[in-house]
């Protein structure tokens, strides 16, 4: 019996679509699985952890704060920006904690002829989580501003190429800003590097690609994100969510997950196309991860 059996049973018997699994375990050999090819697929909100991560990178150059607030970068768009946006920080737009009414994903039509100022001139409330994103979109016009590069861009060199993530699409607004919450495409073992990089605390091989204490600080810096669904309701941090066991994940729709444990020195990726994405991550929890105890 293999340490995947389980999960491949389970899958077939309650249709949880999964494309592809890749287990990681510091020291070993990968253990994966195909249920259909391999191609690159939308990674939905996974999208957002790599904005993160370019936010860490880009604030360890000293480019940027995350208690910068928003505005201090785009001073032109004083005049339009609603009430109380003017102490709205970067941190909480990537912690979707700003407080603002604006609700947008990159699904979503775009009306105006620059989003930001649809975000800057949405009401805004009392600070406290609220799932959009806005603020990630904004946060990653921000690196744009201070780096002179795209989100992607500015990811080639530092975390793309070292990960060998070959020229991935990650589709843009009608300015060509990549959306930075969504509509990132990659394989499930190529995002399955990417969680290896966070489980290594930001080292590849002999490189530090991340400040280790951006890593840690991606779980440690959290916000309540209180929700009806379980998976939900443990927090949200700098880009990863919270999760049982002292685990943390990145998050997608459909079913993108890459739970990382730093316990077991292990992580689990999925892609998927999946309609029972809460049954599939209940799989990855109880049918492969305690298996690794």
């Amino acid at each position: 019996m293999t340490l995947l059996d389980d999960f491949i049973r389970a899958d077939r018997e309650r249709e949880l679509g999964t494309y592809g699994i890749w287990v990681h375990r510091e020291g070993q050999e990968p253990v994966t699985h195909r249920f259909r090819s391999d191609d690159r697929v939308n990674l939905y909100s996974v999208s957002k952890t790599f904005t993160s991560v370019a936010a860490g990178i880009a604030e360890a150059e000293g480019r940027l704060g995350l208690d910068d607030r928003f505005l201090d970068h785009f001073p032109e768009l004083r005049a339009m920006a609603a009430p109380g946006f003017e102490t709205v920080t970067l941190r909480q737009l990537l912690t979707m904690t700003s407080g603002t009414s604006h609700k947008w994903f990159a699904h979503m039509r775009i009306d105006a002829p620059d989003l930001l100022h649809e975000i800057v001139a949405a009401p805004v409330g009392a600070p406290g989580f609220a799932y959009t994103g806005s603020g990630p979109y904004a946060v990653g016009r921000v690196i744009a501003r201070v780096t002179g590069a795209d989100l992607r861009a500015y990811l080639m060199p530092r975390i793309f190429g070292p990960l060998d993530l070959h020229n991935p699409a990650w589709h843009t607004c009608p300015l060509g800003f990549p959306f930075a919450e969504s509509d990132l495409f990659l394989r499930t073992g190529e995002l399955a590097r990417f969680a290896q990089l966070l489980l290594q605390e930001g080292r590849w091989e002999d490189r530090q690609l991340v400040p280790a204490s951006y890593v840690k600080r991606m779980t440690t810096e959290s916000v309540p994100a209180t929700a009806s669904n379980g998976q939900f309701s443990y927090g949200y941090g700098l880009g990863l969510w919270l999760d049982r066991d002292g685990t943390s994940r990145m998050d997608g729709h459909y079913g993108q997950y890459a739970v990382l444990s730093p316990a077991r020195r292990a992580a689990v990726t999925v892609t998927a196309h999946s309609d029972r994405d809460d049954a599939l991550l209940d799989a990855i929890h109880d049918l492969v991860l305690a298996k690794l105890d």
